[in-house]
């Protein structure tokens, strides 16, 4: 982690939140709009985004932590995240619809995104032939992610760390360090019996587990000793700081699950941004006060590589400030 942040090149010219924000996807090719659900909404125009737009998430590594400085010269704690060749490898279209009343997620397209080049060597021959046929290389980590029609991409296209805008709210999901065989303080936060006299040897006990004759059993579902960690969790809400197009690097302010170097996956928060966007859609308020922070849009239906080149994203971009544009 060291040597990772050694690498990181000094800051260039920042720039503010709104040139992150108005910057356009028009160079991805655009996505087919034609016949999209009623849910989408109706004024849907290729390559901008809505609240009802469903962009794809992203595949990162998990490179460590440290701290970021503010204009305001507060200290915020940040995770940096890597997005390591991070590729579209299959796209998946709904299949038609057999039921007069189709479900609301009926719509969605599925595209599978690869991350992290292996070697073929020890990819499997099954896998070789998959990733052939979709003309990217071999990667160690494959998840797929639903999004609308607006917000396809081809196979093969490189997502970069501009698919993420500074200032919006994201949220990222990993598999949790694993801690064992732990006690029911530590793995529950329970407080524990007395340390003073009279307590004998059970401290750090959890206290009645059961009842009487009635029901004469533990309850399903009781907090007790067990296996902690090692299970899938999501840290919501956490605030895109700074983004660097040129390592692909990610700050998100606050603590991600998973340990460093591992796989996480990184999507539009569903709370601060497609609610919020959808909420302030129906009150008919202005574009610009859907998602808050200054963010205006988000780029659609995403940002590669080539495309944040094209747009004028070389270097590091980073969220101007609270009430600030």
């Amino acid at each position: 982690m060291k040597g990772l942040f050694r690498s990181l090149r000094p800051l260039g010219s920042f720039r503010s939140l709104a040139t992150a924000s108005e910057a356009s996807s028009s160079t991805l090719v655009q996505p087919v709009v034609d016949n999209l659900p009623e849910s989408s909404t109706s004024s849907v125009i290729p390559g901008k985004w809505t609240p009802y737009t469903q962009r794809t998430g992203a595949i990162a590594r998990k490179r460590g932590m440290t701290a970021l400085w503010d204009n305001d010269g507060r200290r915020w704690p940040v995770t940096v995240l890597q997005l390591d060749a991070c590729q579209v490898v299959q796209h998946t279209p709904p299949p038609p619809s057999t039921t007069p009343t189709p479900s609301s997620t009926a719509h969605l397209h599925t595209l599978q995104l690869g991350a992290s080049d292996r070697p073929e060597k020890t990819t499997s021959a099954q896998l070789l032939g998959h990733f052939r046929k979709a003309g990217v290389p071999p990667k160690y980590e494959v998840q797929e992610f639903r999004v609308t029609q607006d917000a396809v991409l081809p196979v093969g296209t490189e997502i970069s760390a501009g698919h993420f805008v500074p200032g919006q709210l994201v949220d990222v999901s990993a598999t949790s360090i694993g801690k064992g065989f732990q006690g029911p303080m530590k793995r529950h936060g329970m407080r524990g019996l007395k340390a003073t006299h009279g307590v004998s040897l059970t401290h750090r006990s959890g206290g009645s587990t059961g009842q009487h004759q009635d029901p004469g059993r533990v309850l399903p579902g009781k907090k007790m000793a067990g296996h902690m960690g090692a299970v899938k969790r999501t840290t919501s809400n956490l605030l895109v700081h700074r983004i660097d197009t040129a390592l692909n690097l990610i700050f998100v302010r606050g603590a991600v699950p998973g340990s460093d170097e591992a796989f996480v996956s990184v999507r539009d928060a569903k709370k601060g941004v497609v609610y919020k966007a959808q909420a302030g859609f129906r009150k008919g308020k202005e574009q610009d006060k859907w998602l808050g922070q200054g963010v205006t849009g988000l780029p659609t239906p995403g940002m590669s590589r080539e495309g944040a080149k094209k747009a004028g994203w070389e270097g590091v971009v980073e969220w101007a400030g609270k009430g600030q544009k």
